[in-house]
């Protein structure tokens, strides 16, 4: 197709450790509390980290116990947001043409969390004991062929794994689906359940999450002078992405329009970004072309802001590339001192807090920042949040390999 038509946001899915529902998050942003805390999920005293964002997630509320006992934490989480999106946008999916329903997902580490406890039983009882749903429940892919299945979307389908990028290329990619014409309806986003102990023990090694045990609700303090790293979290999120004439016609609700997607690779290191920011500049740049929007109509920038030392002052460099003088009238913020940092769910979080902050007129604070770090000194929201109405907004997301993801929301006319 040469035509490219917009595509609404109708409905948002939310599973997340300040929240759990659309409100729920949008009520833990307005609370300015950070939900981490000691790791419960398992003894991490054997590690240097002891913290992170869980959720309090009972499946049963949300799943039959048929599903749940045939899903891992990872394809519970996938299911149980996928109908919170689908509720949330009022779709009826037993009239659509399902061909035309698709779903795009990203996740970094998929349902490993699920492999590494049937290792364990399969070392402490053999083959005959591991669940007979690993093999369709470790892949990553399991994400969005959840949603197919579930809901009967027999469009587009993959599943992405880049890392802490991944959720928002998922939301990218269902927007392209759209645009281009190869789908009317695209259920997309990111999942994460990562709090299994070798999993988490993996970050800890190579020393990347924070240590703050003695303070767990101030750990994650993205371009604070003070940061020590990242604070592991799990969740979901995912939108309905719907062609937006159709979205009108049939009335739906209208959180904002994805207008812009770029990513690209720094070809540099494994964990470290590129120090000079110049491809996550470019990926920002990328969004900002694919939307048909300058940099000084951008008003809000959604940071990745991960709290570590490496990614803080990169991350502002790029900004400061992109939007030149414009950079001192961005106001931004890093959400994920909230929820820390679910790798690949993160980006589909941030989304739909783009979402939410277009639609109402509000925009979240970077909690426990209190003394900004050399190289990072842009505009960042208070402590309080900042009451403002905003027409663009940029959403970024980098992960490691190297990649960089970036959207460009804009407010529905």
């Amino acid at each position: 197709m040469t035509e490219r038509r917009r595509v609404a946001i109708t409905g948002i899915g939310a599973l997340t450790p300040i929240g759990i529902t659309r409100d729920a998050l949008w009520n833990g942003l307005q609370a300015h509390r950070s939900a981490i805390r000691p790791v419960t999920r398992f003894d991490a005293s054997i590690y240097k980290s002891q913290i992170a964002a869980e959720i309090d997630f009972h499946p049963s509320d949300f799943l039959e116990e048929r599903r749940v006992r045939r899903l891992d934490r990872y394809g519970q989480f996938t299911v149980a947001c996928g109908r919170l999106a689908i509720e949330d946008s009022g779709l009826n999916l037993a009239g659509e043409d399902l061909e035309r329903v698709g779903s795009t997902m990203g996740s970094a580490l998929g349902g490993v969390g699920f492999a590494e406890e049937q290792f364990a039983v399969f070392l402490k009882e053999g083959i005959k004991n591991v669940a007979v749903t690993l093999a369709t429940n470790v892949f990553a892919g399991a994400a969005s062929c959840n949603i197919a299945i579930e809901f009967g979307a027999m469009g587009p389908n993959s599943t992405n794994a880049m890392s802490c990028a991944s959720g928002t290329m998922a939301v990218g990619e269902g927007f392209r689906q759209i645009r281009d014409g190869y789908a009317d309806v695209m259920i997309c986003g990111g999942v994460e359940a990562p709090l299994n102990q070798l999993c988490y023990g993996a970050f800890s090694i190579i020393r990347a999450m924070s240590t703050r045990n003695d303070a767990p609700s101030r750990a994650s303090r993205p371009f604070d002078r003070e940061r020590d790293g990242f604070v592991m979290g799990e969740g979901a999120a995912i939108l309905v992405l719907e062609e937006y004439q159709r979205a009108k016609a049939r009335g739906a609700h209208i959180y904002a329009e994805v207008c812009g997607y770029a990513f690209c690779n720094d070809a540099h290191h494994m964990t470290a970004p590129r120090p000079d920011g110049s491809q996550a500049a470019r990926a920002m740049r990328g969004a900002l072309k694919d939307a048909a929007v300058s940099p000084h109509e951008i008003q809000y920038v959604n940071a990745h802001g991960s709290s570590t030392p490496l990614n803080d002052p990169t991350e502002t460099r790029a900004i400061k590339s992109v939007f030149g003088d414009h950079a001192a009238k961005l106001q931004v913020s890093s959400t994920k001192a909230y929820y820390g940092h679910a790798l690949g769910a993160s980006g589909a979080m941030e989304a739909a807090i783009c979402a939410l902050s277009i639609e109402r007129g509000w925009l979240p604070p970077t909690l426990n920042l209190e003394d900004p770090d050399d190289g990072c000194d842009l505009d960042y929201i208070p402590a309080t949040g900042r009451t403002t109405s905003v027409d663009y907004v940029l959403s970024n997301s980098f992960g490691f390999g190297g990649i960089n993801a970036a959207l460009v929301l804009q407010r529905s006319a």
